[in-house]
């Protein structure tokens, strides 16, 4: 077009070259073809501004398809363009203030559509769905599922298919976002992040209600019975699980896609820190408020459930709080496990006073398996079980002086944490097993404290093998205490049985005289009787060790007795004597506990033997 031509379209001539300025209005300002074009925005503005106003209308902006609503959100960006534009040229025009009020009604409006999208998707957008994908699959998955305007979600090229539920919740997010950018660059960001604080803390308080999440004071826990206590931290271990997993998770993830139109993250991270803070503060401010309580052995376990759930944990917590605002979260949670390591620590070094402390003199029936040894080696097993945890806590607990050889792990050099607990736990036993040195001269009979060792040492031995304390202690531990066992079965054996054997010719093969013989019958028919209804009421609590120790008796017994017997037994005719044969049948009623127990314990009172005896008969 020529130039006068365009002139002739923005510009108004003269009715009059020669009349006079006085009696006329003064000339319209230059309108370009920029000015055409915003007005024109805001003409476009207005017309779904007005009509989308909750005065006017009650539908929802975002329900059904969103080709309005794109709509909608162009026009305001176009809007936004328009008031740039004229500010820049008068800052006091009507145009600038018809746009500017218009602006204000579309805030309005998107910042009622933005709290009705979180309030009706309330399930939908649940940590655990949301949780369920990362924020960049959210992204790129909404992208490609999603068409432009319709909101219908196809099949991608490797067939991938979505659930209803997903579907929902992406469009929810998609929308969420799309607003707040929308709000944002227009200058309302204060007034989109306010209502997204207030519904998504609420959210968050709510489910951690329902997790069991309390806000306590320490002298609140501190004057809970530990019944009440224990139950709490029960509650507790799920609702951690939960938190990190699913809800704090879901929060954060949430929060990067709604607000990550803004590079640097201040605004998602301000909302996250909003939203959760309280929560995870609380959450995880109770461990700390449990390692003040009291401390007592029964509740070292408990104690390491706290510490073992935050530092499996703690890589997802140190992410999903990774923000500057959320550093007292983080803070909290190590704080709750330097405490709870403290308090392990602790309990451990009561554990092993209690035990060195042991002054009980009364003597286990049978020379069985002490209390002592069953309760110390239970509580080891139970606590070989938190290993993972106890290499982290038991390195800044001070050892006591031990005899190296005894105790010094072969895999020092190789994994020192390990090897630090697994000394520790060495030398737990070992004081144990000094303690029980000790018991056993309270016995009357040294055969039966060295039976009474070999008890002990065997539980020992087979609470270690079955369970994570042989992986941390080793084969060369078993092996040696294995050989203790043998060396006290053996002693038992070689001073229980002595008198029996002594009985007995020096060469039971060799010919004696008919008087001696029978003389030699007799006192090994006393002395084998006697020994046997003796230690019928001793005990041997391991099968497997009590055959054996049958076994080496009987046949020790057998061989020694069977020559004598066959060489000698012609000229006794006379004399009642015991059958080589019958030598195993009576063995098989030592060692079950199930005899006289008169001579059993050098401890008991005259009152609890003669009430035992009495229920005996």
């Amino acid at each position: 077009m020529p130039r006068k031509g365009m002139r002739s379209i923005f510009f108004r001539p003269s009715s009059s070259p020669s009349s006079s300025t006085s009696s006329q209005p003064p000339p319209s300002p230059l309108r370009t073809f920029s000015d055409s074009l915003m007005e024109q925005n805001i003409q476009i503005a207005e017309a779904l501004v007005t009509k989308w106003d909750d005065s006017k209308l009650g539908t929802p902006l975002f329900s059904g398809t969103r080709q309005e609503a794109r709509k909608y959100l162009d026009a305001v960006k176009g809007l936004q363009s328009a008031m740039q534009y004229f500010v820049a040229q008068d800052s006091t025009s009507a145009t600038l203030v018809r746009a500017q009020f218009l602006m204000q009604l579309a805030m309005k409006t998107l910042q009622r559509e933005f709290y009705q999208i979180l309030s009706s998707n309330r399930d939908h957008l649940d940590p655990e769905t949301v949780s369920a994908r990362s924020s960049i699959d959210l992204r790129s998955s909404v992208s490609e599922y999603v068409s432009d305007y319709d909101d219908e979600i196809t099949a991608s090229e490797d067939d991938f298919r979505i659930s209803e539920t997903e579907r929902v919740s992406m469009l929810a997010m998609e929308d969420l976002k799309a607003i707040a950018d929308c709000m944002i660059s227009s200058g309302y960001g204060k007034e989109c992040v306010s209502v997204y604080i207030l519904m998504r803390k609420s959210i968050v308080d709510e489910a951690l209600y329902h997790l069991g999440v309390e806000k306590l004071s320490l002298a609140r826990v501190q004057k809970l019975d530990w019944e009440v206590l224990e139950l709490k931290i029960k509650k507790w271990l799920n609702a951690v699980k939960v938190a990190v997993g699913t809800l704090f998770h879901g929060e954060r993830i949430l929060a990067d896609h709604v607000f990550s139109s803004n590079p640097e993250k201040r605004i998602s991270e301000s909302c996250f820190a909003e939203i959760t803070k309280d929560g995870a503060v609380s959450l995880f401010g109770f461990p700390e408020m449990v390692a003040k309580c009291k401390k007592s052995p029964e509740k070292m376990f408990r104690t390491l459930d706290l510490y073992e759930a935050i530092s499996d944990r703690w890589t997802r917590i140190e992410s999903i709080f990774s923000f500057e605002s959320t550093s007292a979260i983080r803070l909290q949670a190590i704080t709750s496990m330097v405490k709870l390591g403290e308090a392990v620590r602790t309990m451990l070094t009561d554990f092993e006073t209690a035990i060195q402390k042991d002054s009980s003199k009364t003597t286990v029936p049978g020379g069985g398996v002490h209390p002592l040894t069953r309760y110390v080696m239970n509580y080891l097993t139970f606590l070989a079980d938190y290993s993972g945890v106890l290499v982290d806590i038991i390195p800044d607990l001070p050892q006591s002086p031990l005899p190296e050889s005894y105790y010094r792990s072969p895999m020092r050099d190789e994994n020192p944490p390990a090897s630090e607990l697994s000394e520790k736990i060495a030398w737990l036993i070992l004081v144990v097993l000094c303690k029980l040195d000790g018991k056993a001269e309270f016995y009357k009979s040294v055969e039966l404290s060295y039976l009474f060792l070999a008890n002990n040492m065997q539980y020992v031995v087979s609470k270690v093998r079955r369970s994570n304390l042989g992986f941390l202690l080793g084969e060369e531990w078993l092996a040696k205490h294995e050989s203790k066992v043998t060396e006290y079965a053996s002693k038992y054996e070689r001073v229980g049985w002595s008198k029996v054997f002594a009985s007995l010719p020096e060469n039971p093969a060799a010919e004696v005289k008919v008087e001696q013989a029978r003389t030699h019958f007799m006192k090994f028919d006393a002395a084998f009787h006697e020994t046997c209804r003796k230690q019928s009421s001793w005990v041997v609590s391991d099968p497997k060790l009590r055959d054996e120790i049958k076994g080496s008796i009987g046949s020790k017994l057998m061989q020694k007795y069977s020559e004598f017997y066959e060489k000698n037994r012609v000229g006794s005719k006379s004399v009642r004597f015991i059958l080589p044969e019958d030598i195993g049948k009576n063995l098989s009623n030592i060692l079950c506990g199930n005899g006289d127990l008169d001579s059993v314990s050098s401890h008991s009172s005259s009152t609890t033997s003669s009430s035992h005896r009495s229920s005996r008969r």
